[in-house]
């Protein structure tokens, strides 16, 4: 029996990112890694209020804002501050905020 091995053309994520916004430290790709991640936290958000078995307006009260802000930021329509997620993770789910940085 003989088994060719077939030709991929898949591409790795990174692959399709440098092919469509050049490599790290060109301007159109590091606006893309910020939008990716503004966009990220946004849904870290969201999943977490789902697991909390939250609304938008649950959440807003226990924090101190809006639905509407809630929503944006679930969204990526506002961008927010360090000390409002923080906020949102401490008051709003009772967790704690975790940063790290890579270098």
């Amino acid at each position: 029996m003989n088994m060719k091995k077939k030709e991929s053309n898949l591409k790795t994520l990174e692959q399709l990112k440098e092919e469509h916004f050049g490599k790290r430290g060109t301007v159109a790709r590091e606006e893309l890694e910020k939008g990716y991640q503004d966009f990220k936290l946004g849904v870290l958000i969201q999943e977490a209020r789902h697991k909390k078995g939250m609304t938008q307006q649950e959440l807003a009260d226990k924090v101190g804002t809006t639905k509407s802000y809630i929503s944006k930021i679930e969204n990526n329509i506002k961008e927010a501050r360090l000390s409002t997620i923080q906020k949102i993770v401490e008051l709003g789910f009772g967790g704690e905020l975790e940063l790290s940085i890579k270098i």
